[in-house]
């Protein structure tokens, strides 16, 4: 549901701070955000230092992730996986290394400067089961039932229109599949300055 506190098109405003901030986080992920980034923030959400080690250390440094998918719902050999949000595309790599070559995954990204990195990063690995598309939550560009799983790791709480996106994941699980999401929770009110601010809204 859209909030009409900006004047003019609100979701397409939040979209380009999401974007302009994401492009900083290509070039500097450091200091952006109030929370540790990169292998000492993988190591405090408990993944697995074979699996830090296993992907590329340009991925790792730009991990800006609030949780651990993983530690919910392991990813299964064979499973086709799609991560909303994937930016620089570590919660990617980590599925195609756990799905295996049987299995296929999907990383989708609003901002090009991430999946650069992302696709860079995967031209020099062997995993042909990685795939990254440019694209929003609200509008996946997969069919019906496409995916055994569908990972998010603090990307939900930056789309404007949830309700689509939420509608969205529903349409691309197959019947039984899982979605799993690591997000930021609101759990008293916000004040109203920072509801004002759009940094606040894309962080």
């Amino acid at each position: 549901m859209s909030d009409k506190r900006f004047a003019g098109d609100w979701e397409e405003q939040l979209k380009s701070t999401v974007k302009r901030k994401y492009r900083g986080v290509s070039r500097k992920p450091e200091g952006q955000f109030p929370y540790p980034v990169g292998q000492e923030s993988l190591e405090r959400l408990g993944y697995p230092r074979e699996w830090i080690s296993a992907v590329p250390k340009d991925v790792v440094d730009r991990f800006v992730g609030v949780g651990n998918p993983f530690s919910i719902r392991p990813v299964q050999k064979g499973e086709r996986v799609l991560d909303i949000g994937c930016g620089c595309g570590l919660d990617s790599f980590v599925s195609a290394l756990q799905t295996g070559q049987e299995g296929l995954v999907f990383g989708i990204d609003l901002t090009a400067e991430m999946l650069e990195w992302a696709r860079n990063a995967k031209a020099n690995t062997i995993l042909d089961n990685l795939h990254f598309r440019e694209g929003s939550a609200e509008e996946l560009p997969f069919e019906d039932g496409a995916f055994d799983l569908v990972i998010s790791n603090g990307v939900l709480n930056l789309v404007p229109n949830k309700e689509s996106a939420f509608r969205e994941i529903a349409r691309v699980l197959r019947p039984e599949g899982n979605f799993v999401a690591a997000d930021l929770v609101v759990v008293e009110s916000i004040p109203e300055e920072t509801l004002a601010s759009m940094d606040a809204w894309s962080t």
